[in-house]
């Protein structure tokens, strides 16, 4: 009796995420004498080896937002000619943001991006990045383009990453990390309204002052120009992770419950598409999501049927493509692949009040 299992399984996945209660894990390159990884939950897990800068950028991811992030996976490397190393070793590990505090000193953003571009658009991999000042134009790129002041030492945009990250990761799902504020800041860049437009505009992380302390403006990535298949959602953190999020959990559980375990055939596919749709409705009871629903993706499928002969085969049945059913068509034999479609629409957090106050 597989559907119940499978169903249990997106689930439970789904509860899993929302009691997380905090965004995801961070991933950071240091430099140090020492080289290796070390898996960080709080301060007291720091090693006393670490430099007082080094356990400062930790203690800095670590003050997150509401609550610190999960984790942050470190690896040192003694030499800015490791990185390769570094990106290795965090290439085969699950976090969610990567920070590196020197990154635009040692020349490496750009190589970054483009490694952030080709885990995310060729091995589709959720994998994102924090970076300083660097228009990347991209949704798995967050810009951070200005710093603040902080016990009497002004934090360049390069520096104020390693916050900016834990912000990010300690943001729950249910707000967007816009106007979360540093407490331990003292000062920062005072741009005015017109300013602080242009950088939003522009797809910049910013701190600004509000009068009486710092604040992220508005949680946005790089990403400036919408093309048809991304728009302005994926202009915004909060829903950026979102769609990671989904991603992640729908691939994991289907490999972890459903590749190979399942003949081929349509009442599987069913049981597969009856489970997604589990977890959407569990997200939807969680205002994660306004409305989700999956289904069979019928013109890849009859792509499929083209591809083969244009007959499709239902059971023992032979029937030419342009004399078959719809229903017929989601019921083809389709090899070792299942096409599905899923239409999602995601709940953004309250981020601009309009109100028109009348005088009676």
């Amino acid at each position: 009796m597989g559907a119940p299992s499978i169903s249990i399984a997106f689930i439970e996945k789904a509860q899993e995420t929302i009691r997380r209660g905090e965004r995801g894990i961070v991933a950071m390159i240091l430099k140090g004498t020492t080289e290796g990884a070390t898996t960080i939950f709080s301060v007291s897990d720091i090693p006393a080896s670490y430099s007082a800068e080094n356990q400062q950028w930790i203690k800095n991811v670590l003050l997150g937002y509401e609550t610190s992030p999960r984790k942050i996976i470190v690896y040192m490397i003694t030499d800015v000619n490791n990185y390769d190393k570094a990106l290795t070793y965090l290439g085969a590990q699950k976090w969610n943001w990567l920070v590196i505090p020197t990154v635009q000193t040692d020349e490496k953003t750009a190589e970054i991006v483009a490694w952030i571009k080709n885990q995310r658009d060729n091995l589709h991999l959720t994998y994102k990045a924090v970076l300083p000042n660097m228009a990347a134009d991209y949704e798995g790129i967050v810009n951070v383009a200005n710093g603040y002041t902080y016990n009497g030492t002004a934090y360049t945009a390069e520096q104020a990453c390693a916050r900016a990250a834990g912000i990010i990761c300690g943001t729950s799902d249910s707000r967007s990390c816009t106007y979360a504020p540093l407490p331990e800041a003292s000062d920062c860049d005072r741009l005015d309204q017109s300013a602080l437009n242009d950088a939003v505009d522009a797809g910049k992380f910013v701190f600004f002052w509000d009068g009486e302390k710092v604040k992220v403006c508005r949680g946005v990535t790089s990403l400036v120009t919408k093309t048809t298949t991304k728009g302005d959602s994926f202009k915004k953190i909060r829903l950026v992770e979102f769609m990671d999020m989904i991603r992640d959990d729908i691939t994991i559980t289907a490999q972890d419950n459903f590749i190979g375990k399942y003949p081929n055939n349509y009442d599987s596919k069913c049981v597969l598409i009856s489970a997604i749709n589990e977890y959407f409705h569990t997200l939807i009871s969680e205002d994660i999501l306004a409305s989700g629903y999956c289904e069979i993706d019928i013109e890849k499928n009859m792509e499929y049927i083209r591809q083969h002969g244009n007959v499709v085969v239902v059971g023992d049945e032979e029937i030419a493509l342009e004399d078959a059913s719809e229903q017929q068509i989601k019921e083809a034999v389709t090899g070792s692949y299942v096409y599905l479609r899923a239409v999602i629409r995601m709940i953004d957090a309250i981020e601009d009040i309009v109100l028109d106050v009348y005088i009676g």
